[in-house]
């Protein structure tokens, strides 16, 4: 039996808590009062939660009975946790944790009776339009769109929670964009990219974009999901569009180094990857330095549009320049990037 809880209130369950977005969504959880429960594998750094008030349950998703007693006596699930590489050496990992570990979490909440599940997901399911304009969650997914068995993994996972909430367990689908922020302890691809270029790494940048978000407002959105959004309904949880250029030209200011002026042509990109994947899978099995997939997905604009959900849940939208200067500030103070000098003079004054 789980411990318990020091609220009269029943706890609510973060799966993924040591993540990026869960140790947010477990943060925004803690401020308003909720007793938090968290399901966290014994190998998982849990730095993203030293300090905070949580109960943890030991388990994996892929341990139906440690997901059982996790989801026992809980209200409301948040079921954040995923595989999300670009490359595994045995993809089926991915499918294991992702697809199967969903369906655990998802049985366990339908025989607890829990009273909402929010299940994150990615804009990675949603349909690429033709023609470059964003992409809401009518936007239909065609054949080849899906480029990794991450985004393959996902779309299964997004299924099964559907199939559930068509049964009758009351779930809600959130699909963030790209979280910047702090709490990126991995970091994830797009923190990287904010790493790579106050290292000096980032030499060139290709013609992509992506949708931007403070990882905030998508903690911020799963509640809101919980409270307010329809059952059996996808929530594109974003907010700006910019391309790579765009976003380097922001770190450039924030940081006061120079942004990158080569452009590089995605064919030398892909070939890059595909060199790096190749010695991945069949010499280093370690993860490549530059992954395919990653380059693929580089290969269109991944604009979105986010209106949905800022209408029916009330989804916050701070302005993405806040939400890179704090996820610059929170890599400079964990030492994964040196302090630039125009910052050290500002906190000089």
């Amino acid at each position: 039996m789980p411990a318990e809880t020091t609220s009269a209130r029943r706890p609510v369950l973060v799966t993924g808590a040591t993540g990026f977005i869960g140790a947010n969504v477990v943060r925004l959880l803690v401020e308003r009062g909720e007793a938090v429960r968290v399901l966290v594998r014994a190998s998982s750094d849990r730095g993203n939660l030293a300090g905070l008030p949580v109960e943890v349950a030991p388990g994996d998703l892929r341990d139906a009975a440690a997901v059982r007693r996790a989801v026992e006596g809980c209200r409301q699930v948040f079921h954040v946790a995923a595989d999300y590489r670009f490359w595994a050496r045995d993809p089926r990992e991915l499918y294991q944790s992702n697809v199967e570990g969903t369906r655990h979490v998802m049985e366990a909440s339908l025989a607890a009776g829990v009273e909402r599940v929010v299940h994150t997901s990615t804009v990675g399911t949603i349909g690429l339009a033709a023609h470059p304009r964003p992409c809401d969650e009518a936007t239909p997914l065609l054949e080849g769109q899906l480029t990794s068995h991450y985004k393959r993994s996902k779309l299964e996972a997004e299924r099964v929670a559907l199939d559930f909430a068509a049964r009758g367990l009351p779930v809600v689908v959130v699909n963030p964009s790209a979280p910047v922020g702090p709490w990126d302890a991995r970091p994830t691809p797009t923190g990287q990219i904010i790493v790579d270029f106050a290292r000096g790494r980032l030499a060139a940048v290709v013609d992509t974009g992506l949708n931007v978000v403070h990882v905030r407002d998508v903690a911020e959105g799963h509640l809101l999901a919980a409270e307010r959004g329809r059952v059996g309904e996808r929530y594109i949880l974003g907010h700006q569009n910019m391309t790579l250029a765009e976003i380097v030209a922001e770190l450039a200011e924030i940081t006061g180094r120079p942004a990158p002026r080569l452009r590089l042509p995605y064919a030398v990109a892909w070939t890059a990857g595909a060199v790096s994947t190749a010695l991945a899978t069949w010499v280093t099995h370690r993860p490549p330095g530059v992954a395919l997939e990653a380059v693929r997905m580089a290969r269109r604009r991944m604009f979105f549009d986010a209106s949905k959900a800022v209408r029916e849940l009330g989804l916050p939208q701070t302005p993405v320049r806040a939400a890179f200067e704090e996820a610059v500030t929170w890599f400079e103070e964990r030492g994964l990037i040196p302090r630039s000098r125009r910052r050290v003079a500002w906190a000089s004054r």
